[in-house]
């Protein structure tokens, strides 16, 4: 699974997926400015590898942090462009240091339809997870 990300303003550093997942770089962390206001960024997450996959993104902080599409099914070689969101927040009132955007995936079962299924992430199979750190610039 590859990540790249879109928007002004983002910094992202590129730490690589396990080998397994035939890695492109992915972005670690992002820089977000002022947070008076609703910010809302883009990364768009393309499928590299030969199999169908499922995928969910989870945050750690959902009064803080969205992501839109939150889960889908992606055929190989295809791309979703995610919308993550940071709300307004008091910057420095609030503890922001374990903030992140986890990313979990797992190859479909063989003959799934195309419609997304929280079980898959529940059996025997191999989830994999990348944690993207959030920092926020005073």
């Amino acid at each position: 699974m590859e990540v790249n990300p879109f928007g002004q303003a983002t910094k992202w550093l590129n730490p690589f997926l396990p080998a397994t997942s035939r890695p492109s770089p992915t972005p670690r962390s992002s820089s977000m400015p002022p947070y008076d206001d609703k910010h809302t960024y883009h990364i768009k997450v393309i499928n590299s590898s030969a199999r169908r996959i499922g995928y969910g993104i989870k945050t750690t902080n959902m009064k803080r942090l969205g992501v839109d599409p939150p889960c889908g099914v992606l055929d190989p070689k295809e791309a979703v462009l995610l919308a993550v969101s940071c709300d307004a927040f008091a910057y420095g009132q609030e503890d922001t240091n374990n903030d992140r955007i986890t990313i979990e995936w797992t190859n479909t079962p063989d003959g799934a339809a195309k419609q997304f299924r929280r079980e898959w992430f529940q059996g025997d199979g191999m989830v994999r997870r990348k944690n993207l750190p959030i920092e926020y610039n005073p």
